[in-house]
């Protein structure tokens, strides 16, 4: 199926989609506050990859990673559109090969790392979230993440 906008459209929407401050992101910065967990730095410039969210003194980063822009697979949201394939495989393969360096920078550097997938922000999971968000911190666990398969059959949080 072709795009339902022309490219100047597409270009224009494109162009609005943020970086920082994202939907998700807000979702896990309330999710850690409403665990306890506060006293973190957004986009930490000195550290690579510049994490979304960093707490020093514990040494974790986390990086709120949409399932599309990062290729996360098995995930319907990150199906690849199919106008310009290969111009978004190359962009996804990039990100997905940055993604795995930083991370692994970081490891090697004695931090700790979390990636939260966009799809395990479903309100159905925030609750197994929030606490595995927790334990993950409060452990010396060095990686982990966290994606929508990660809670299915979990409790459905009351709302």
């Amino acid at each position: 199926m072709a795009d339902i906008y022309d490219s100047s459209t597409r270009s224009a929407i494109m162009r609005k989609i943020r970086s920082k401050n994202t939907i998700p992101e807000k979702v896990v910065r309330t999710l850690l506050r409403e665990a306890g967990l506060i006293g973190y730095r957004l986009n930490r410039k000195d550290l690579p990859g510049k994490p979304d969210i960093a707490f020093g003194r514990r040494r974790l980063a986390i990086f709120v990673h949409g399932c599309f822009w990062h290729g996360h697979e098995g995930c319907a949201k990150a199906k690849i559109p199919e106008t310009n394939q290969a111009k978004w495989q190359d962009k996804i393969a990039c990100n997905r090969s940055r993604d795995a360096e930083v991370v692994r920078l970081l490891l090697e550097d004695g931090w700790r790392v979390a990636i939260v997938w966009q799809c395990s922000l479903a309100v159905r999971h925030r609750t197994a979230l929030r606490q595995a968000l927790k334990e993950f911190a409060e452990s010396d666990a060095p990686f982990v993440e966290f994606e929508r398969k990660s809670f299915d059959g979990q409790e459905v949080e009351k709302h």
